[in-house]
């Protein structure tokens, strides 16, 4: 068989999208009512480690006890203090600790002004996302901080 005949070579999907489509599945463990977020800090395309919103270790989860922040009336992006979960970015970045520095960070929404400071100082570099958010003000932070973010 010579080099013409060969049959093409499967397509791999690019590395970004890869990491985003393990998102999605880190997602599917959050607790939240309102929206299940995953993140993933991925360095030297190596996973250093995922985070879903949740309740904290030991905490009831909203899945069972619901939602303080629906009880209490309030929209997407305010008031953040009155919910008792974690942020995936938030979970994710506890478990990498410094091995966070200089890695990026997948995300299905975009980081909330709390992460937002959260990730950089953590040294995270890039950011990667799908989603959104009602509060852009954390994409803003990102921005003065040089960090470089990527819409899929």
């Amino acid at each position: 068989m010579n080099l013409s005949e060969e049959k093409e070579k499967p397509k791999r999907i690019p590395w970004d999208e890869y990491w985003m489509n393990i998102v999605a599945d880190v997602a599917e463990r959050s607790t939240c009512l309102r929206r299940q977020i995953g993140a993933l800090v991925v360095k030297n395309n190596v996973i250093i480690s995922t985070g879903y919103n949740g309740a904290p270790r030991g905490f009831p989860h909203c899945l069972d006890v619901g939602c303080r922040r629906d009880k209490l009336n309030i929209a997407s992006g305010e008031r953040h203090e009155e919910c008792v979960g974690v942020h995936a970015e938030q979970n994710a970045l506890l478990q990498a600790g410094r091995d966070a520095e200089g890695a990026t960070l997948y995300v299905n929404a975009y980081p909330c002004k709390i992460c937002a400071k959260q990730i950089i100082n953590a040294g995270i570099r890039r950011v990667i996302m799908t989603g959104d958010y009602s509060d852009t003000e954390g994409l803003d932070y990102l921005r003065m901080a040089g960090i470089e973010l990527v819409y899929l």
